[in-house]
């Protein structure tokens, strides 16, 4: 070892360190507590100092014992302040037994400060000592005799208030005692914590006794790392040590950060369609059965209003509708058909039904919301939307997933001008090279069509659904012009734009960005 090249690596804090342990002769251990008094260093500093010492090799430990501290917590102060469950409920017992009062595990349960989990740990104590009986009823009654956890516990939190003491000065009994009410991984509210307290000797290696030496002879120079301008008019500079250069330190890490695919994916789609002329909708995660369902001709006996294919909210159950002439209009509209000229589905509208709350179940939910607050005509909107719907959750199923939904509002526009814009989607969006539509059923939109493309690995596949908006929707909303409404499966899109094989490569690879993602919508 060059000790010329380690006593020029060396920092301040490591020289005072060392020529604290080497003015001692004939050289001795110091201890952490000793050495810091001597060096005339915060703990902390230390820490750092004696870290960076032993990593060059120039002091080495000599000891290190272990030793277990007791102290109280904040739950353990609050006991020695009052009085720990065990003593309340023991107390509690005795006083009913000498009103003749019946005394019952609820009621101890309702006293303020007093968990459940504390009433049982409590009772089952004094249980198991014979302090207590429980009889007929899920009555307590006392027995009369003393509790040995009780009686030792009073004593055992004045001993401990106010400093901590080491473990083993306590008797095994109470040593018994503290562990088995002590601060433990999966239970943090008890009156102790028992920590470990480490207590390390060190001594100078023969590297660093060179080190010392060689420091007493040439001196120590005060050290600057900086330069400055009043150093060179004063040429004081000439009397000081400038810390050296260590060009082999590696230089500190800079962790970059690196957009999920799925959040690329996400942002490139809202890009294009924004690109492309689209406005964005956004909507609430938690919807009325109204707007979710009903707003879009859905009648209320629908398969997919059944608990098993939608969340319902259970508190609280129903919203407030804001605008119940809408209400009104829609409901007709189920009944007889309203003013669209439709004979309606025949049944008798339920109002209350209506405004349950679900979590949104489809993007054109967030679709009827904008067809009712006066819209462009013509216009043309989007939203990516966050659904969710039952599933069994497996590779390829999960509860919620996103749908890209859009609609367009104009005079002039039919079924050709839907094909061409699902074909733009295909490939500018999906990147799709084969493109196909067939014939679909919604109960919203007539004409219907769905997307398919042709993925290279997985052949064919659907991307979502399309069709014009039947007027029993867009009439009640205050809309006469044609609609052209789409939705289509994000999820999918995402596999055939990023040539994924299996959506589990996507979705594995980073779960918790893929949750921050979400939640940005």
């Amino acid at each position: 070892m060059d000790i010329s090249s380690v006593i020029d690596s060396l920092h301040p804090l490591e020289i005072k360190v060392l020529l604290t342990m080497g003015a001692r002769r004939p050289a001795v251990a110091f201890k952490s507590e000793d050495l810091a008094v001597a060096a005339e260093l915060e703990p902390s500093q230390l820490s750092m100092a004696v870290e960076w010492l032993l990593a060059k090799a120039l002091i080495e430990i000599q000891s290190e014992i272990v030793t277990p501290v007791v102290s109280l917590t904040k739950i353990g102060e609050e006991y020695h302040q009052t009085a720990a469950p065990i003593e309340r409920i023991l107390a509690a017992a005795r006083d009913a037994a000498g009103t003749g009062k019946r005394l019952t595990i609820g009621d101890l349960q309702t006293q303020p400060g007093l968990d459940p989990s504390d009433v049982s740990k409590a009772v089952g104590r004094l249980k198991k000592e014979g302090a207590l009986l429980i009889i007929q009823g899920g009555c307590i009654e006392t027995t009369g005799r003393p509790s040995p956890t009780a009686d030792a516990l009073r004593p055992l939190l004045e001993e401990v208030h106010g400093s901590s003491r080491e473990l083993t000065s306590f008797s095994p009994e109470r040593q018994q005692l503290i562990e088995d009410y002590s601060v433990k991984r999966g239970n943090a509210k008890e009156p102790f914590r028992v920590d470990e307290r480490v207590t390390r000797s060190f001594v100078l290696s023969p590297s660093g006794a060179s080190a010392v030496q060689q420091l007493m002879n040439q001196g120590v120079v005060e050290e600057v790392s900086q330069l400055s301008p009043e150093l060179l008019k004063d040429g004081s500079w000439r009397q000081k040590r400038f810390r050296k250069y260590t060009i082999s330190l590696r230089a500190p890490r800079v962790g970059t950060g690196k957009k999920h695919p799925y959040r690329e994916f996400l942002d490139t789609v809202k890009a294009k369609l924004v690109s492309m002329g689209f406005q964005e909708m956004r909507g609430a995660l938690v919807e009325t059965e109204f707007w979710n369902m009903d707003a879009l001709f859905m009648p209320q006996f629908h398969p997919a209003r059944d608990i098993h294919d939608v969340y319902f909210v259970k508190q609280p159950t129903h919203a407030a509708m804001a605008d119940e002439s809408i209400l009104s209009k829609v409901g007709q509209v189920h009944e007889h058909g309203g003013k669209t000229g439709s004979s309606g589905w025949g049944y008798a509208f339920d109002l209350q039904r209506a405004k349950r709350l679900v979590l949104r179940s489809q993007g054109t939910a967030v679709s009827a919301r904008t067809l009712a607050a006066s819209p462009n005509i013509p216009g043309k909107y989007f939203s990516i939307a966050r659904c969710f719907r039952y599933d069994q959750v497996d590779a390829t199923h999960a509860t919620d997933f996103f749908q890209v939904e859009g609609i367009v509002l104009g005079e002039d526009i039919n079924f050709r001008t839907l094909l061409g814009l699902l074909n733009l989607f295909a490939h500018e969006v999906a990147q799709a090279k084969e493109v196909k539509f067939l014939p679909a059923y919604f109960p919203f939109t007539e004409p219907s069509v769905e997307l398919h493309v042709r993925h290279p690995r997985l052949g064919w596949m659907e991307l979502g659904g399309a069709g014009l908006f039947r007027p029993e929707v867009t009439v009640p909303l205050g809309v006469t012009a044609p609609v052209i409404a789409w939705g289509l499966g994000l999820d999918r899109m995402a596999m055939v734009a990023l040539g994924i094989h299996d959506i589990r490569e996507l979705f594995t690879d980073n779960l918790e960005l893929i949750r921050t993602t979400r939640g940005l919508f």
